[in-house]
């Protein structure tokens, strides 16, 4: 079992920079890949970005050169650097980890608001 906890959302202008961060904890030596997922109201969720175990990133296009995402094993967190946000990127910011087996686990999620 793995528990994920997300923290450092919030509202901020339309230009500016948010941090994410998700720390997990529980049978960690299982996890492949881990990722960011975001909903917004009255959208399916959605990929942000994903890295894997030896450090392989992909993003949303959306995102593409504003969002940095990051992990480090010993400390068993994740990160994602927002920069230059937008409006657009207004939503919950879900936390996830896949094991080698196949489940997946996610956070409780992190709001993120860009006022215009």
């Amino acid at each position: 079992q793995l528990q994920l906890v997300e923290s450092g959302g919030g509202l901020v202008q339309a230009g500016g920079s948010l941090s994410l961060s998700c720390v997990v904890s529980g049978t960690i030596f299982g996890i492949n890949r881990m990722g960011w997922y975001r909903q917004a109201p009255g959208k399916q969720r959605e990929l942000v970005a994903i890295i894997t175990s030896v450090g392989t990133t992909n993003y949303a296009d959306s995102v593409k050169g504003r969002f940095t995402i990051s992990r480090n094993n010993a400390k068993n967190t994740m990160s994602l650097q927002m920069n230059s946000l937008k409006p657009e990127d207004t939503a919950v910011y879900y936390c996830n980890a896949h094991t080698y087996y196949g489940a997946d686990y996610w956070g409780q999620g992190t709001q993120v608001t860009v006022s215009s």
